[in-house]
């Protein structure tokens, strides 16, 4: 819903984000610059301990940021947030060594280990622990790093226990530290934004990196709404900047926060790290991104990885890269780890067990990094930018190859990770695919030279075989995606809002996008539908797609009515039925798609006619836009957009 005009929290501790913030002022460090904590369990219960400390052999207590190793044991730190990424600080910061510092009393060893571009481990330094509150420095060099590697710790006893009270990984600090501010974006997720603002409040040490904290609400049911707000900003320590605005989507969302920070008065120098609402947060993330951002070179986008909300130990990939001719956002980089399972053995190419964890030894570069966590420099802002009036949708994408094209890289850092919602479990069939197509278009057309018959076979191919899967209303979102696009550039003036409206309303006219209760589906008697599962995979997709079309004109199917699961729910199993009641990609409920002839005819008609204007106009339109990139990311835009005087 559209709030009627932007607002400022008025709240004591929330200070007006229209006055110079002090806050963000560099700092003069106070000495080593922590680049990561050694963790030893997560924030939350659900997070996993495997992924911070591994139990080897024997037995355990894992605590937070205190370890106690039994007799007899083994624990190592050859984990996801237990390694040091030392590839990635040798390749991308000016650092030469690292300090692996550690307070432990009791009895055992600690071993400094380290892994190569191959898997391959090697020890780079042992020490013997046998005191009260032994305080011990290992040294590693960052020299042998540049195309893999990770350093992590290992702790072993014998006859006496162990107990690890601190570790930490330090690094020479730079002259003067950047202020960082993070930037979260909300639109009606009120609860989840106010848990991930607490978990950021719990954690002092990770706070005292965070110099302010921006909340854009865009929503209706608001976050200072909740019971906990005046919890949280007193838990935030005066860092909290509360925003309320219309709903720009993501795009503007985050970009307001940008638009704050990097107005004149403010820090010349200083990090934004923009982090969704509805993720579980390891506060661990903002202490490894600012600290590997502050010994950069030059200004570089430092991204975080995501890992599986509903699949906690999983990965969702190590680096990513935008698939232009296809129109596919989030591609896995070669060799970067794709959807794998943290805490199982890895296996080689020929299926042969390796004998560690999937760790990723490669080093892989990113041609861009998701927002659902990812940190920017002030500098970047400065040079490029704001982000395209997007509304939400490959803005990201986009902000991240545009700096590229201005010389400012992105590393996704491993070990910086929090967790957010599964993709796979999201329907494909939903309002914001127009803005997946639209805005996929758009980017391809600024950041890409692909024949325009290409991304014409892609829409052709995806239309068709929505249609045949009695997708209407998926089929309409789309067609009204390429039709917007032809529009060119001026459709982006209003940051989105009314294409959301529009979007909405179409779809309402088709039944096939409304989701119901799998016990409850209307003028349809469950117990009396089937189960029909797919049979195997066609070996031959176009010839299969010619059968379909006959069978389509002719009125012809196999199945009269039947229930299909999400995992048979493929365009070539779907079009052999005249009703199918469809399990929703979400598991929440079920969707009815009846087929309609006369419809498919009328909306095949329509692409038709939109794919051979993108054909004859995408040239034009490609300069169009390409054009039109200052105008629209420009502050005085985003300024008009926010209302702000």
């Amino acid at each position: 819903m559209l709030g009627s005009t932007p607002t400022t929290s008025d709240a004591d501790t929330a200070e007006s984000a229209a006055d110079p913030d002090e806050r963000l002022t560099e700092h003069v460090p106070s000495g080593r610059l922590v680049a990561q904590r050694g963790l030893f369990r997560g924030p939350d219960p659900v997070c996993p301990d495997d992924l911070y400390a591994r139990v080897v052999r024997g037995g355990a207590v894992r605590d937070r940021q205190r370890l106690v190793v039994h007799p007899g044991s083994e624990v190592t730190m050859d984990t996801y947030f237990g390694r040091f990424p030392a590839s990635y600080w040798q390749r991308w910061t000016v650092v030469d060594q690292v300090d692996v510092e550690v307070t432990a009393s009791g009895t055992g060893q600690v071993a400094l280990i380290a892994s190569d571009i191959d898997g391959e481990l090697r020890t780079i330094a042992v020490h013997d622990l046998s005191g009260q509150g032994d305080q011990v420095t290992l040294t590693a060099a960052l020299d042998k790093f540049v195309d893999g590697g990770f350093l992590w710790v290992r702790f072993t006893t014998d006859d006496a226990e162990l107990t690890v009270e601190r570790l930490r990984w330090t690094v020479a600090p730079p002259k003067r530290l950047r202020p960082t501010a993070v930037v979260i974006c909300t639109f009606n997720r009120a609860d989840d934004c106010t848990k991930t603002l607490q978990s950021l409040a719990a954690d002092q040490e990770a706070l005292e990196v965070l110099d302010a904290v921006y909340v854009t609400d865009q929503g209706s049911d608001t976050v200072e709404s909740r019971p906990a707000f005046p919890e949280i900003q007193q838990g935030l320590g005066g860092r909290l900047r509360y925003l309320r605005q219309p709903n720009l989507g993501g795009a503007g969302g985050f970009g307001r926060g940008m638009y704050e920070v990097t107005r004149p008065g403010q820090a010349e120098h200083a990090n934004l790290l923009f982090m969704d609402d509805d993720v579980l947060c390891e506060p661990e993330i903002a202490v490894r991104l600012t600290a590997f951002a502050n010994r950069t070179p030059s200004p570089t986008i430092v991204g975080g990885q995501m890992l599986r909300l509903l699949h906690p130990t999983r990965l969702l990939a190590g680096a990513e890269y935008a698939d232009f001719a296809q129109l596919v956002p989030g591609k896995v980089v070669r060799n970067a780890l794709d959807d794998v399972d943290l805490t199982v053995e890895e296996v080689d190419a020929t299926g042969t067990p390796t004998g560690h964890v999937n760790r990723g030894d490669k080093r892989v570069d990113a041609d861009y990094n998701a927002w659902w966590s990812c940190l920017i420099p002030a500098e970047v802002v400065a040079a490029i930018g704001l982000p395209m009036p997007l509304f939400f949708q490959w803005d990201d994408v986009e902000y991240g190859y545009r700096a590229r094209a201005k010389g400012f890289p992105t590393v996704t850092l491993p070990g910086a990770g929090l967790w957010h919602a599964d993709f796979d479990w999201k329907d494909l069939d939903k309002w914001n695919e127009y803005f997946a197509v639209r805005n996929g278009m758009i980017v391809s057309a600024l950041h890409a030279e692909i024949d325009p018959k290409q991304i014409a076979r892609v829409l052709t191919s995806r239309i068709s075989r929505y249609l045949l899967s009695m997708q209407y209303g998926l089929a309409a979102t789309l067609i009204k995606a390429a039709e917007d696009f032809l529009a060119g550039p001026e459709f982006l003036a209003d940051g989105g809002a009314s294409a959301a409206k529009e979007v909405f309303a179409l779809r309402a006219d088709y039944p096939d996008t409304i989701m119901h209760k799998a016990s409850d589906v209307p003028g349809i008697r469950t117990g009396t539908i089937k189960q029909v599962q797919a049979g195997p995979k066609p070996s031959n997709n176009r010839l299969t797609l010619l059968k379909r079309l006959a069978y389509l004109a002719m009125d012809r199917s196999v199945h009269p009515i039947g229930a299909v699961s999400k995992k048979d729910a493929t365009w070539w199993h779907v079009s052999q039925f005249d009703t199918a009641v469809v399990t929703d990609g979400s598991q929440e409920g079920v969707r009815v798609r009846r087929r309609d002839r006369e419809l498919t005819i009328r909306l095949a008609k329509q692409a038709a006619k939109a794919v051979r204007r993108v054909i004859a106009e995408m040239p034009r339109l490609r300069e169009e836009y390409r054009a039109a990139v200052p105008q629209l990311t420009s502050r005085e835009n985003w300024r008009r957009l926010y209302d702000i005087d």
